[in-house]
């Protein structure tokens, strides 16, 4: 263990990352850095925090209806579906931070006390990813997402519950409130200059413009793909996260790499969130940001161009020459 951790270390050290690493696959990573980034937490990790005390657990599956079947000591719920909505007839954008303050003061979370997410496991970390990037845009100091979610801490016979917490709500400061994010203009001078890494988080068959709800199917011009869940490992029956340097050999295959501008986006954040979340907080990448309106927003606009087919890595809409042939199977409209 303490070899793997030295090994992780130099790699980030040379790549200049941020000062978190993982212990491997399904481990927690070393406590808080200088800058208080969000961080993975194992279930082992959490049960000791419980059994010491002052945790805000945070239940944030899909379906409420699991948490009243079952549901982690002391966790209160949160469907992430409330913290998003329409603008300009844009679905599923950010609220105004007063909203946020509300609701976060409302489910008791102080920034004197760690926030744990966990959302289904597999599929759903998504939700507690998203979560996550919310929490740090307020600068909250102690943020963590459970690798591996309920479906593993549940796989593991820990205990489960289905009383609610008894949570006294807090004043949570809603200023400032700065996301890492990127804006419709952004994309597009990234588009247009080459500037910035798009990554679409999506499943491949979306980006290549073989599925799709919105009215246009397809990807960015000169997005590159890297599906989120490509992150996660299975172990036993459940999925954590890869280990450190399994992610950066992965990213920097697609030439996603620490040097890069990179703006990262999905459907509607939260695919997009996972990405963020394995760049900038176990990776330590410096500029990594999220694409709130994501292809919802893009897809819609008939006058954005759209690209389908498979392509190569590189920046925003420059081609690879290493993957040409890919490239001209394409095409934009």
């Amino acid at each position: 263990m303490r070899s793997a951790l030295g090994a992780c270390a130099s790699l980030c050290l040379l790549l200049g990352c941020a000062s978190r690493q993982a212990e491997g696959v399904g481990g927690a990573l070393a406590g808080p850095s200088a800058r208080n980034l969000p961080a993975l937490i194992s279930t082992d990790q959490l049960a000791e925090w419980q059994r010491g005390g002052r945790v805000s657990l945070i239940d944030v599956r899909s379906d409420v209806f699991t948490y009243l079947s079952g549901h982690l000591p002391g966790a209160a719920y949160l469907n992430t579906e409330t913290l998003r909505a329409t603008e300009g007839g844009v679905p599923a954008q950010l609220l105004p931070a007063r909203a946020y303050g509300d609701l976060f003061s409302r489910l008791g979370l102080s920034f004197d006390q760690p926030v744990v997410i966990y959302s289904a496991g597999e599929t759903g970390n998504i939700d507690a990813t998203f979560l996550a990037w919310l929490l740090a845009g307020f600068g909250h100091p102690k943020v963590y997402v459970l690798n591996g979610g309920y479906f593993k801490w549940e796989l593991e016979h820990r205990p489960v519950v289905q009383q609610y917490p008894r949570i006294t709500a807090v004043t949570f400061p809603s200023d400032p409130f700065s996301p890492e994010r990127a804006s419709l203009e952004d994309v597009r001078r990234a588009v247009a200059n080459h500037d910035a890494v798009l990554v679409d988080a999506r499943p491949p068959a979306q980006y290549a413009g073989e599925a799709g709800a919105q009215l246009r199917r397809g990807h960015i011009p000169g997005a590159i793909s890297h599906y989120w869940q490509d992150d996660l490992t299975q172990v036993g029956f459940g999925h954590v996260w890869k280990s450190a340097a399994e992610l950066r050999t992965s990213y920097a295959a697609q030439r996603i790499t620490p040097d890069k501008n990179i703006i990262a986006y999905c459907n509607s954040t939260t695919e997009a969130s996972h990405v963020h979340f394995t760049l900038r907080y176990l990776l330590g990448y410096p500029r990594v940001r999220i694409y709130v309106g994501s292809w919802t927003e893009w897809a819609e606009r008939l006058d954005l161009p759209v690209e389908v087919g498979q392509r190569g890595g590189g920046a925003a809409g420059q081609e690879d020459s290493g993957t040409a042939g890919q490239r001209d199977s394409g095409a934009v409209r």
